[in-house]
């Protein structure tokens, strides 16, 4: 039936109709995210939030029928509460009404138009707006162009911190508990836990049972919380805090996601435990990522070991403070006692007594009640600003905090096996092991005794000499110092090293060697002399493990030498790793570990000595980038490639680096590449493709997503690495540099390039005009094939030197890389270039940074 032809008004009605109707079905159908004046929620409607974040009703908990006002997150079926109104005035049936009242403010009315909340805001209007934002925060304003804000609920959490919280931080006003547990599972009324913030001394974080604290996360250092040294950092990152107090002296503590469509949030549960969740969008459900206090160590719940106990985390086994004794025996509550008192405190005047000292006990999650010293002078030590307070009992000396001080009883102390702080306990002089002064007649007889070994030895050496090796002295060896000056003549040569150690120098071998006969073990005393006594003429630079030093050994070429601070109480580890890895391996582009020496405490290695120092002495120096023109930056670059290469397939082992930087990349005097620090290598099996560790180790800035998130690392995570560190050679800028510009990192900022069709922009200035735009553009591309998110996407070093030494290679496009802020690492106060330190290697081996360990 034609109806145009029959009654021409009859389509025209119907067609008005047909637009009435739809226009009323899709503003029914589009929920809104806001509500002014007159408006009103009801118990069957919602709001949701523009871009279909979060969604705000009214909801009964589990095995309840009360109604609440409540935010959670949309269409999700994991249901997620984050935010409760009414939390202590439940409605009774489904009479509820959100609307804003007559004053301007947020007010829920029961069944009987009896207001049961309200936003209680001092300073409103009455052409008030509330408003759902994509971030969970419902925000009253003015609906004027002002859009004055007159409350908002992230002032007002329950339960829950979410990203674009702010946490108010003011050490003049004390703690800060914002969040509170629900009274049960099924019932939001406020609990007996809360959560919140100490800023007494730095920042941390605290869970409370009423007034009396349950768990401590200790200080954060603008980069992690350092009570916390196990916690994947993945799970760390995100924290910040304000740069400068607002007008009321107030700083803000927030959090920001890793990738920032994650959807985390951290709830104080109703039995007290802290759970941060994440969202995984498969399975549309809530993991829990941490959990505080962890359930599975007793030292983690507070003061376990009481005051002056220390509790060691590897056993929960409680024990007393050196110079401190059990109060009550089986019962560690009551904690640990001084036996004896500190000087100031018996004012004694008695020279015999002895001053006091200090005890360190290192790798220890720092007592809670800490206080900062600003140390102004260089004569005055952190140690010295304890003991001028009487009422000092402990310092450490922190790094990115600097010196703390305790001035009452030290508690809630965790010993770790790996990671923590080192803690300076004062004692009295005769709990130190000084005591009181030796008789004289045992002083006699000490003397005494001393004469006649001394006599037997001399003998000895006289009757024996013709068969003892004499070794050098140190007055023969001051030759050694010679200048550091880098060294960029291409035509000396180096002498290769014999893989035998023989000839000349075997006196300098000593008992057994370690991993067979390519790597002997020397003395102390021939390292010793070889380095002029570890001169600061010998000096090459310090990091994490220790100094470095140069020296020359009789019939050998010039070394470095590796020594590891007796005070560290990590690279025992490493060091033994590093003596595993690099013996057994023989490249061209792998630095040569030339010997060990490991006599009492003292552990060192001896490398082959690399003049031109490291590839950041030079690609991150203004004045010395010119020195590395486009030829040398790509033999460089296909230098590394090879010697990730070999470790990945060709070597007898299948070695994953892990710390690949430029201050890694050692230069030898003809600018060949050599890959150092194999400390925090691992070896993986033949058939093994990834392996998981919950020990974070490298640099920030050149880790991958899936190993600086979840702890997983593979050689792809090397491909990563080495792709930060292509872009950088290319580039002459660090991946970091770029943190305070809207790219956040170098890996951002060449992402846009190529995105624009620009990516000539970021080669160096200095080789722009001698480059070969054909290679560099193609190493370029390269990089960005390397610093995939995942680890899929990524080439494997095989295929990674075929592409930069085929000019016919097709290489696949890269997609965005959207892990690139590096911000959220690495704060921007805790950067060492600020501090006007210098990050680069200026020895033959390699410094790792501190930042990432």
């Amino acid at each position: 039936m034609d109806i145009s032809s029959k009654n021409p008004g009859s389509v025209i009605r119907f067609l008005s109709f047909f637009v009435i109707i739809s226009c009323f079905l899709a503003l029914f159908c589009s929920a809104s995210s806001s509500i002014t004046q007159g408006q009103t929620v009801k118990d069957s409607e919602t709001l949701i939030s523009a871009g279909q974040i979060f969604e705000l009703g009214f909801f009964s908990p589990s095995n309840s029928s009360s109604r609440y006002l409540g935010i959670w997150y949309y269409n999700i079926s994991d249901l997620a509460i984050v935010w409760v109104a009414n939390r202590d005035k439940p409605i009774s049936g489904k009479a509820g009404i959100l609307t804003i009242g007559s004053d301007g403010n947020l007010v829920i009315l029961d069944g009987n138009s009896s207001e049961i909340w309200s936003s209680n805001a001092s300073s409103t209007s009455k052409n008030s707006t509330a408003v759902l934002e994509d971030s969970g925060n419902l925000v009253l304003s003015s609906n004027k162009s002002t859009r004055a804000q007159y409350w908002q609920s992230f002032d007002n959490p329950t339960d829950t911190f979410m990203p674009g919280m702010r946490v108010k931080v003011n050490a003049a006003e004390g703690e800060n508990r914002p969040f509170r547990s629900w009274k049960s599972a099924s019932d939001p009324a406020p609990g007996e836990y809360f959560s919140g913030i100490d800023p007494r001394g730095a920042v941390q974080l605290v869970i409370w049972n009423g007034s009396e604290r349950i768990w401590r996360s200790g200080h954060w250092n603008k980069l992690i919380f350092i009570g916390l040294p196990n916690m994947p950092t993945s799970y760390m990152g995100g924290f910040s805090l304000t740069d400068h107090p607002d007008e009321d002296g107030n700083y803000y503590f927030s959090y920001t996601p890793w990738s920032l469509p994650d959807k985390v949030r951290f709830q104080i549960r109703w039995d007290g435990y802290e759970e941060q969740k994440l969202l995984q969008d498969k399975a549309n459900q809530w993991v829990v990522l941490q959990s505080q206090p962890n359930k599975s160590s007793e030292c983690e719940f507070y003061n376990k070991c009481g005051n002056f106990g220390v509790c060691s985390a590897s056993d929960a086994a409680c024990k007393c403070m050196q110079g401190f004794e059990q109060r009550s025996l089986g019962n560690w509550s009551d904690g640990c006692y001084r036996k004896t008192p500190l000087k100031c405190e018996r004012n004694s005047t008695n020279d015999e007594d002895g001053e006091d000292g200090f005890v360190e006990v290192k790798c220890t999650k720092l007592p809670d009640f800490a206080d900062l010293v600003v140390v102004t002078s260089p004569q005055v030590t952190c140690e010295q600003s304890c003991l001028n307070n009487c009422s000092c009992t402990a310092y450490a000396d922190v790094s990115g905090l600097g010196c703390m001080i305790w001035t009452s009883e030290l508690v809630d102390v965790q010993q770790f096996s790996k990671g923590g702080n080192a803690l300076h306990i004062r004692l009295a002089h005769s709990d130190l092991g000084g005591g009181k002064k030796l008789s004289t007649l045992v002083i006699t007889l000490i003397s005494v005794a001393g004469a006649i070994f001394l006599a037997i030895f001399i003998f000895l050496v006289w009757r024996f000499k013709a068969k003892l090796k004499v070794l050098p002295t140190t007055t023969s060896l001051s030759w050694l110092r010679s200048s550091d000056t880098p060294i960029l003549d291409a035509s000396r040569m180096s002498k290769e090293f014999s893989t035998e150690i023989s000839g000349s120098y075997d006196h300098f071998v000593e008992g057994n060697q370690v991993n067979g006969p390519d790597l002997p073990s020397f003395n102390f005393n021939s390292v010793s002399a070889a380095t002029n006594n570890f001169s600061e003429e010998n000096k090459l630079g310090n990091g994490g493990f220790g100094t470095v030093y140069k020296g020359i050994l009789p019939g050998l070429e010039e070394i470095a030498v590796k020594r590891l601070s007796r005070k560290s109480c990590q690279g025992l580890e490493e060091f033994k790793n590093e003596i595993n890895l690099i013996a057994k391996l023989q490249h061209r582009n792998l630095v040569r570990l030339l010997g060990c020496c490991i006599e009492g405490e003292e552990k060192m290695l001896l490398y082959e000595y690399m003049p031109n120092k490291s590839l950041d002495f030079f690609l991150f120096d203004a004045t010395r980038q010119a020195l590395l023109n486009w030829s040398k930056r790509f033999m460089i670059i296909e230098g590394i490639a090879r010697g990730l290469l070999y470790l990945h397939r060709d070597s007898r082992l299948r070695i994953i680096h892990r710390d690949l930087k430029a201050s890694n990349i050692l230069l030898d005097e003809d600018m060949i590449p050599k890959i150092s620090d194999f400390g925090m290598a691992r070896i993986f099996g033949g058939n093994q493709n990834e392996a998981n560790t919950m020990r974070v180790v490298g640099t920030y800035g050149y880790m991958s997503p899936e190993y600086a998130m979840e702890g997983l690392f593979s050689v792809k995570s090397d491909v990563y690495s080495f792709g930060v560190l292509l872009l950088e050679i290319v580039s002459g800028r660090r991946n970091i540099s770029l943190r305070t510009s809207e790219h956040l990192s170098l890996i951002g900022y060449a992402w846009h390039l190529w995105n624009e069709n620009k990516p000539e922009d970021l080669i160096d200035p200095s080789i722009a005009e001698t480059c070969s735009q054909t290679e560099l553009l193609r190493c370029i591309h390269v990089g960005l094939l390397c610093v995939q998110d995942s680890a899929d996407w990524r080439p494997t070093m095989s295929a990674v030197v075929l592409m930069l030494e085929s000019e016919t290679a097709n290489l696949p496009l890269p997609r965005e890389p959207v892990f690139t802020s590096i911000k959220r690492y690495v704060d921007t106060s805790f950067s060492t270039e600020e501090e006007g330190q210098d990050l680069i290697s200026v020895n033959n081996v390699t410094i790792t940074v501190v930042d990432g360990r």
